[in-house]
């Protein structure tokens, strides 16, 4: 189905019933109709799935999100599916995989003829909203994005990148004048977030609020100084994948500045869930807090900033759902993998919105209304061109299990790790003749994860040539002001 056949069904449905899906459901089933609920999605930047309170980091001061976790599911085992800022975003708004849409390098354009997340919602009747980072519009990280190209989000206030986070810009309306956030962007974005909900309380309308934040991604000296003093260096504690040589007085100032934007961030993700308290939104709105990949900040001789790879620290991240109609507000931690492509299908369907046939990810509601858990269930994650930090690096295709991490290079088998027995992946079991059976079992696997997508895995120049893009030495996508737009436009 494509993008403008998956709108007027949408559009035909909601004007035959006088609403949108839900309700049609609901007759079909006999039973009364439930009001659609409405969506926050907040995201993180590079904010790592061990980082927090309620994972037991030693670091971590987040009261917030630890308070939040014991009112939401918690998805244990969620991975990033290309743990790199573009990729990411491209597949958490059309749920397809990278080697589908072409959005596997940063400062990439995401093609007009993708149908986004927002788009499948605004069809479906609701008010779409952004504000904070995009990265998805590939025409230079300081441009402005008119409406045409802002993929379904009507209210915007946005900018495509920007990592000052004492004097990051935006833009909203249909207004070219750059504007700037008032102080640390996390904290002024958060606060026109608590406008949007206040005003949203008073219209009948769903909603459907995206707030990207760009913390706790690098530079890290830019945290609030408050924040920095709740995290010394001195104090910091290294896991036991941080080599002796990488425990510098460097890294521990980066990390203290990492787990200070973390702090900061936990503050505001607090500052919504009161919002949605007071204004009465809570019991009608599915929650989501989550990030686009991690950080290594030192894990196995990783430096700073490092991503992409595919060690825990990079490709799993936090995520949080709460909607206390699915799970009466009770929470629960749940191991079953889930991947970025997941969550688009996943949240329409907790909104009753059928998902367009595009979608390559599955829906996994059932985890959050309390069906049982899918342990025996395999996601596959990649990296298809490593480029900036990770070039030349290694392409790869992974597979996480609730219990295993797999991975194949060019090469063959990679990295495999029993991340129950070994949750900082220090005992690599590739090639050990007692762990020949598991390997065969989960190579199998994800071979046939990669038929399903028709990915064959080949080098990264077979990419680039497929989608025509001209990298640099460093394997990237210009974003200098006049670099020449790319876009995945060269299909198969």
């Amino acid at each position: 189905m494509t993008k403008a056949s998956y709108c007027l069904l949408l559009a035909a449905l909601a004007s035959c019933a006088g609403a949108v899906p839900p309700p049609l459901l609901a007759a079909a089933t006999g039973s009364p109709a439930a009001p659609r609920p409405s969506v926050v999605f907040l995201l993180a930047d590079q904010w790592r799935a061990k980082a927090t309170g309620y994972e037991q980091d030693p670091n971590a001061r987040t009261p917030q999100l630890d308070r939040l976790a014991r009112h939401s599911i918690v998805f244990r085992q969620a991975i990033s599916v290309c743990p790199v800022c573009t990729p990411y975003r491209a597949a958490l708004l059309t749920g397809r995989y990278p080697t589908t849409t072409g959005m596997f390098l940063n400062d990439l354009y995401l093609p007009d003829e993708e149908l986004s997340l927002a788009e499948v919602f605004k069809q479906a009747g609701y008010d779409t909203g952004y504000i904070g980072k995009w990265h998805l519009d590939g025409h230079g990280r300081e441009a402005y994005i008119p409406p045409e190209r802002r993929q379904g989000f009507e209210f915007w206030m946005a900018a495509e990148c920007d990592h000052n986070y004492p004097h990051s810009h935006f833009y909203t309306g249909d207004s070219p004048v750059r504007r700037y956030w008032e102080g640390y962007d996390a904290f002024a974005q958060t606060r026109q977030a608590q406008e949007y909900l206040r005003q949203a309380a008073r219209r009948a309308r769903p909603f459907f609020l995206f707030v990207s934040y760009g913390v706790p991604h690098f530079p890290h000296h830019t945290a609030p100084k408050e924040f920095q003093a709740m995290h010394p260096p001195e104090k910091i504690t290294f896991a036991p994948n941080v080599p002796d040589a990488m425990r510098t007085e460097r890294l521990r100032r980066e990390a203290s500045g990492y787990y200070a934007h973390c702090t900061a961030l936990d503050q505001c993700i607090g500052d919504i869930v009161r919002t949605l308290d007071e204004t009465g939104l809570a019991d009608r709105t599915v929650l989501v807090f989550t990030s686009d990949h991690g950080e290594m900040m030192g894990s196995h001789g990783c430096p700073p900033a490092r991503k992409q790879v595919p060690y825990d620290e990079s490709i799993r991240v936090p995520l949080l759902v709460r909607y206390p109609p699915a799970h009466r507000g009770t929470g629960r931690v749940v191991q079953t993998p889930i991947v970025t492509v997941d969550l688009m299908p996943t949240l329409l369907s907790l909104a009753g919105v059928p998902c367009p046939k595009t979608a390559e990810g599955e829906d996994l509601s059932d985890l959050i209304r309390g069906g049982p858990e899918r342990l025996d269930r395999a996601v596959l994650f990649m990296n298809v061109s490593p480029f900036a930090d990770n070039y030349p690096g290694k392409e790869y295709r992974g597979l996480r299990t609730s219990r295993y991490t797999y991975v194949r290079d060019l090469d063959g088998p990679w990295l495999l790790f029993d991340d129950q027995a070994d949750p900082y992946q220090l005992q690599n079991l590739v090639g050990r003749p007692e762990c020949r059976q598991l390997q065969e079992q989960l190579d199998r696997r994800l071979q046939a994860a990669l038929r399903a997508i028709g990915d064959d895995f080949k080098p990264r120049q077979h990419y680039l040539a497929r989608w025509g893009y001209e990298v640099d030495a460093k394997g990237c996508i210009s974003y200098a002001p006049g670099a020449k737009v790319q876009s995945p436009r060269k299909r198969p």
